[in-house]
């Protein structure tokens, strides 16, 4: 993500997206939030209910929104997730991810059955499979290697096309540099929801690269 923009601006615009809750932001990007768009292309807010349940409100830059409670032990297990789901899509520079699509006018409950928007786009399930990875590993306290990582994936889609037609034909590849951009990002979000305390609310920017 933000790849096109000068190198110190670049700097300064990943300080923001995944700086730290009481961390000083460095002078660039200072500078960089004065310059930049009073409208995100999307606002998240994950918050934890004092009853245990969570939820995610996404608010679009036109003012409208979608929303979605998770109760019980959904309210446990989704916002790690959806939390993964913003690390990989603001580092690795998705347009159309679950957040992209959301921001695009796609509503939360658009991504179950019976499927209201059709069959999801192949960008957003690449971006799914990536997260399932990232999700596979935080719950099994290991890290993959980049050639670990790039061969599951290869192995994992070859079986999913052999048995469910429409899945993508060429599976995603990852540097290490871009394994650790996510984690990286991940470990900072995941801190920052798990400081939160009852009725509290973590809001996160979602900006997409320029064409």
């Amino acid at each position: 993500m933000l790849d096109y923009l000068p190198s110190v601006i670049l700097s300064a615009a990943k300080d923001l997206l995944c700086v730290t809750r009481g961390q000083t932001l460095t002078r660039e990007a200072r500078s960089f939030a004065s310059l930049r768009m009073t409208r995100h292309s999307l606002t998240i807010r994950f918050k934890r209910h004092p009853d245990g349940t969570a939820s995610l409100t996404c608010v679009r830059a036109d003012g409208t929104s979608t929303w979605q409670r998770q109760q019980g032990s959904l309210g446990v297990v989704f916002p790690p997730h959806d939390l993964t789901h913003y690390a990989v899509e603001t580092t690795l520079g998705y347009r159309h991810g679950f957040y992209g699509l959301i921001a695009d006018g796609w509503d939360i409950s658009d991504f179950a059955k019976p499927w209201p928007k059709g069959t999801i786009p192949n960008e957003a399930q690449e971006v799914e499979l990536i997260v399932g990875f990232f999700d596979t590993e935080r719950r099994s306290f290991t890290q993959m290697t980049e050639t670990e990582f790039n061969d599951h994936a290869e192995r994992y889609l070859a079986a999913r096309r052999a048995t469910k037609p429409g899945a993508l034909a060429v599976a995603p590849r990852l540097t290490q540099e871009q394994i650790d951009g996510v984690r990286r990002c991940r470990a900072d979000v995941l801190s920052r929801w798990g400081k939160l305390g009852p009725g509290e609310t973590l809001e996160l920017p979602f900006e997409r690269p320029a064409l």
